[in-house]
């Protein structure tokens, strides 16, 4: 009986247990398998944060392989304000002395009831130090991308800017923003059992694709310091230069001004950071002569040779009476190019008719946009031809009531340069991830040049825009050395006030290309509203011609014609004239490279423009000695002397000669140096004779 008492005890017992165990098990059970995805987002929103962090950015390269734009990384701070407890009035007072962030505003993150809080991201290197110096608890710093331009504003329209989150805001980081930015950064934040922060890691890392520009750094350089230096002197309110490759539009430099420093683009007024080369539009003035020549010589509608009256300077059209810049008589149609004849223009154009006229308009590319692999770009003005007056076709004819911006001008010249071919201009030429090339796409892909007009209509006009350098208003774009061709523009502005052509407010422009033959660039320089002299052939066609003899033995293009000897000895009795005024009055525009360079080397390492004009340097007792140049190209000479901050000024092809002043001189900071360049049997003679007499 006794022991049936037990067995029964036990049974019960065991009973009681297997339910214990049952509701145990289920309820675990339950918690591991059904609520286990709830709980397990509970545990991880008390135990770790995550942080999202600027993505690393892709860097941009010029064509060259020069980083433009890269990702540094930098620290933020941030604080965990429960781990701050009582202690925040005190760490708000310490951080607002370092960082210069008011007290109250740290105070009121503090207090917010936040668990994760920012103090103040992407510090300089000597404020993290701060930070990190004052150990204070619940303050920590967590490594961040910062984007950083080591060239500062170089060519800072084309690479544009980015905002704090790292997102790109103008150039090529906003229209490839989705393909440099990469995926976002986010750093899994952890708390132990006591809420001690620390860093869990890395929890996703993609960085962004690398592009490789068509812009040449030093191309762009020479660009933007010739452009300064004409708005020194004419007092422009803006201008833009664009140097292309009229073969297959890739844009080598294309400048602003005014400019802006990308590393600090809030520091900059909005104007400052407007794209003017791809946005501006503005009425071309005699620059569209040459689509009207193209148009109409196309068409087999006139000859070089044919005569025009051009009745004394005036002509009506549909009643309404227009004025010549001059009173012209009889001009041949080259002489109506190189003299830029508003009347001549306007008959020729009547000879052939609007719709036909306009039809050419629309194939070079007006009133439309180009395509080119930059944002914010304008399709210029161009009314539909059943809006046009009948006074529309004399207008258009002469670069009036018509809106074109610089990119489409240039891209138009450049057909005519290269045979009659439109090219899709553009700044990308490659994109890369992980050392893999990556195929272009959309806006980026490769389009096919459309024919606008025949190769034999190219040729004619390449000769008449020879002619107007050589005999008509580009003279002063002559080259020495270079044969080229090109065509001014001195477009009047509306005046707001009265709502009529302003005679003095002008957009003076200056489009050409060189050398003709093998067009290797093509140039576009536009000056708004220059002070004093302000007609293109007088402000812009030497800022082409400085551009040009600098840009074309930096490209190893071949001289093909000889130097004019009168133009040497003019030049050196200009030059010795002018020399000391032009080194005192010139302020040089800062160029310097990476901030990480010793300040001494930033200064002296960068190149100063190149002058046309000869000169014979002697030695100035300066800090910078003069390398032997003989045996070295054109080429060579001038990455050589724009690396020492030097002036070359080349005289003949080939290699090099002779130099003034000779190699082992010590010269000041922007010292021209004469180079005489000739066969290489010459050049080999030449070191052998120095060789002899040093022994």
């Amino acid at each position: 009986m006794q022991e049936e008492k037990v067995h029964v005890r036990l049974l019960i017992v065991a009973g009681v247990a297997l339910l214990w165990m049952t509701a145990v098990f289920g309820r675990l059970g339950y918690l591991q398998l059904v609520r286990h995805s709830d709980y397990l987002v509970r545990a991880q929103r008390q135990q770790q944060r995550t942080i999202e962090i600027t993505p690393r950015r892709g860097a941009i390269y010029d064509r060259n392989m020069h980083p433009l734009a890269m990702s540094v990384p930098v620290q933020s701070a941030f604080a965990v304000p429960s781990e701050i407890g009582d202690n925040k009035a005190m760490a708000a007072r310490l951080l607002s002395g370092v960082l210069g962030i008011p007290r109250d505003v740290l105070e009121t993150r503090f207090d917010s009831g936040s668990s994760f809080v920012w103090v103040s991201r992407k510090l300089p290197p000597d404020k993290a130090e701060a930070v990190r110096a004052l150990n204070l608890k619940g303050i920590y710093l967590q490594a961040e991308n910062q984007r950083y331009y080591p060239k500062r504003d170089l060519a800072s329209h084309v690479l544009g800017f980015v905002d704090l989150d790292e997102k790109g805001l103008g150039g090529i980081e906003h229209e490839l923003d989705s393909s440099i930015r990469g995926k976002s950064e986010k750093i899994v934040v952890m708390a132990d059992a006591k809420q001690r922060w620390f860093d869990g890691g890395a929890a996703q890392k993609d960085q962004g694709a690398n592009v490789v520009l068509t812009i040449d750094e030093k191309i762009q350089y020479i660009a933007e310091r010739e452009l300064a230096a004409a708005i020194a002197k004419t007092r422009a309110l803006a201008g833009t230069v664009i140097v292309q490759n009229p073969s297959n539009g890739a844009i080598l430099a294309l400048a602003n001004w005014p400019k802006f420093n990308p590393n600090s683009p809030n520091d900059a007024k909005t104007e400052a950071r407007m794209d003017r080369a791809v946005s501006a539009i503005y009425e071309p003035g005699s620059t569209f002569k040459l689509i009207t020549m193209a148009a109409a010589f196309d068409q087999n509608l006139i000859r070089p040779e044919e005569v025009f009256d051009c009745e004394n300077g005036a002509v009506y059209v549909a009643g309404h009476r227009i004025r010549d810049h001059k009173s012209f008589g009889l001009l041949t149609v080259s002489d109506i190019l190189a003299k830029s004849s508003d009347v001549g223009a306007i008959k020729i154009a009547l000879r052939m008719g609007a719709p036909k006229f306009y039809e050419y308009i629309r194939g070079f590319g007006f009133g439309q946009q180009t395509g080119v692999d930059l944002p914010g770009e304008s399709k210029g003005l161009l009314h539909r031809l059943e809006n046009w007056s009948p006074i529309s076709i004399g207008s258009v004819s002469m670069g009036q009531e018509v809106g074109v911006t610089p990119l489409q001008l240039v891209t138009a010249v450049s057909s005519i340069a290269n045979g009659g071919l439109l090219h899709k201009p553009h700044v990308v030429a490659e994109m890369r991830r992980n050392d893999q090339a990556l195929p272009l796409t959309g806006a980026l892909a490769p389009s096919e040049p459309k024919e606008v007009i025949r190769p034999e209509t190219a040729a004619t006009l390449r000769r008449l825009m020879e002619g107007v350098v050589l005999n008509g208003t580009g003279k002063l774009a002559r080259l020495d050395g270079w044969t080229a061709a090109g065509k001014t523009g001195s477009a009047q502005k509306i005046d707001p006030a009265t709502g009529r052509y302003s005679p003095t407010q002008l957009i003076a422009s200056f489009t050409g290309f060189a050398p003709i033959n093998d067009p290797a660039v093509t140039i576009l320089v536009s000056l708004d509203s220059p002070v004093g002299q302000h007609e293109g052939g007088q402000v812009a066609a030497p800022v082409f011609k400085r551009i040009a003899e600098q840009v074309l033995p930096y490209l190893d293009v071949r001289r093909d014609v000889p130097l004019n000897p009168k133009l040497i000895q003019a030049s050196y009795k200009h030059q010795a004239a002018e020399e000391s005024a032009t080194l005192e009055d010139f302020t040089p525009v800062d160029f310097a490279g990476l901030p990480d360079e010793p300040p001494a080397q930033e200064k002296s390492d960068q190149p100063e423009p190149v002058q046309p004009a000869v000169t014979v340097a002697l030695d100035e007792g300066g800090d910078i000695a003069v390398p032997d140049f003989r045996g070295k190209t054109m080429r060579d000479v001038t990455e050589m002397c724009l690396g020492l901050g030097l002036e070359p000024v080349l005289v003949g092809s080939g290699l090099a000669v002779e130099q003034a002043p000779t190699g082992g001189a010590s010269v000041r900071h922007g010292a021209k140096i004469t180079l005489r360049f000739g066969l290489a049997e010459e050049a080999v003679k030449a070191m052998k004779t120095n060789t002899n007499r040093r022994r």
